[in-house]
């Protein structure tokens, strides 16, 4: 038996909105930011719907040469409720409950925008102590938090980003990938 292990890849969450509060310039965002991603060599984690989280997946998925997989994490129990653009999708069944095991999975997180489940996720990154890198050119919690401390426990895992490429050095410290 081989006992080398396989390398696992750091895995990048991106949260935001769906798409009752999607905007199209953040759903244009959200392509690509995927790509962005995707040509890190990662794994792509998100809440598996529309909105935002469609758009990072179809995003990520363009690129063809990259080592990640889009995952999606439904709030229902149906595979086929996900965007076409996940590769796995895990049906949770836990409705928004779910934020929490997407904050579980991921190594960092990207909030752009975002209402009340973005808040949520936010949360409990924070409890976690997960850094979310914070994009502000849109209005939402993500601006409205970013390089805020949220209490006294932590300090410092809540990052403003206003560029790609801004969000693109963020990941790779955090992920490990660069000192």
């Amino acid at each position: 038996m081989n006992k080398e292990k396989a390398e696992r890849l750091p895995i990048v969450g991106v949260i935001g909105p769906s798409k009752f509060t999607c905007s199209k310039e953040v759903y244009d965002f959200g392509i690509d930011l995927g790509m962005l991603i995707a040509k890190l060599n990662v794994h792509l984690v998100c809440g598996g719907m529309e909105g935002i989280m469609e758009s990072v997946c179809m995003g990520f998925i363009s690129i063809k040469k990259r080592k990640g997989l889009s995952m999606g994490i439904t709030p229902y129990d149906k595979r086929g409720a996900a965007n076409p653009y996940c590769e796995i999708v895990i049906p949770s069944g836990i409705g928004v409950s779910r934020n929490a095991i997407i904050v579980n999975t991921s190594d960092v997180l990207v909030a752009v925008a975002g209402g009340a489940g973005t808040l949520s996720e936010i949360a409990f990154a924070w409890q976690k102590n997960k850094h979310v890198i914070c994009y502000d050119a849109y209005d939402g919690w993500a601006k409205t938090l970013g390089d805020t401390q949220l209490d006294s426990r932590r300090r410092k895992l809540l990052h403003k980003a206003s560029t790609l490429l801004e969000i693109k050095q963020l990941i790779l410290e955090f992920t490990g990938k660069i000192n």
